[in-house]
């Protein structure tokens, strides 16, 4: 089995537990199943060269971005936002930053901006896109909160540039009280403690399709 396919059933497995199933209807057992061709493209010739730096991502379609964030915790402290449902669900998929076909997809070399802290989202976008990366959205932020919660506290906050509501704000996910916290900034707001997130490709179940 390759690295990435472990990893991929790993974070699976994770989801599970913390309830994924319920949240879209499912059985443990169906919820998994939905899994499995993206599992199976990982142990593909292509899905080996892509190693273990790799999230797995369930779409919008699968689970509600809203339902998700309580299910991230730092310790005991579980996530939290002040932000309506109605709010959450109206950040949406950028032109580019749109998630492949299938209720699972993923996320190739996630990245929380580091280098990109400090700076204004509109002005991050631009430097993310000359170094030929992609934004992160909000669903893949989701889910570094979720697989990887000491990204928060061991490196930084970071804003989802790759999701955008209609009145131009982008969602963010930091620390605050001790817990993961999804809220929105402006696109020409600047925050220390934020990065802005990318990767390097999503891929889909037809894992040649996407670069």
């Amino acid at each position: 089995m390759s690295a990435a396919a472990r990893e991929a059933i790993n974070q699976l497995e994770r989801l599970v537990a913390l309830g994924y199933a319920d949240v879209a209807d499912l059985s443990n057992d169906e919820f998994r199943s939905l899994a499995q061709p993206m599992i199976s493209a990982l142990n593909s010739d292509a899905g080996a060269k892509l190693g273990e730096n790799i999230l797995l991502v369930p779409t919008r379609e699968l689970v509600s971005p809203e339902s998700l964030i309580a299910r991230t915790a730092v310790g005991r402290n579980a996530g939290f936002t002040t932000m309506p449902p109605r709010d959450i669900q109206s950040f949406l998929p950028q032109d580019g930053c749109e998630p492949p076909e299938g209720p699972f997809y993923i996320v190739v070399d996630p990245h929380t901006g580091t280098k990109y802290t400090n700076r204004e989202p509109d002005v991050a976008r631009k430097l993310i896109d000359s170094d030929n990366k992609l934004p992160l959205t909000l669903e893949e932020g989701l889910a570094i909160a979720t697989q990887h919660t000491e990204w928060l506290t061991d490196k930084n906050g970071f804003n989802l540039l790759g999701s955008r509501s209609a009145d131009g704000r982008v969602p963010s996910i930091w620390v605050s009280q001790n817990s993961p916290r999804l809220g929105a900034v402006w696109p020409n707001s600047r925050h220390t403690w934020l990065g802005n997130a990318y990767c390097l490709g999503r891929r889909g179940v037809a894992l040649s399709h996407f670069a």
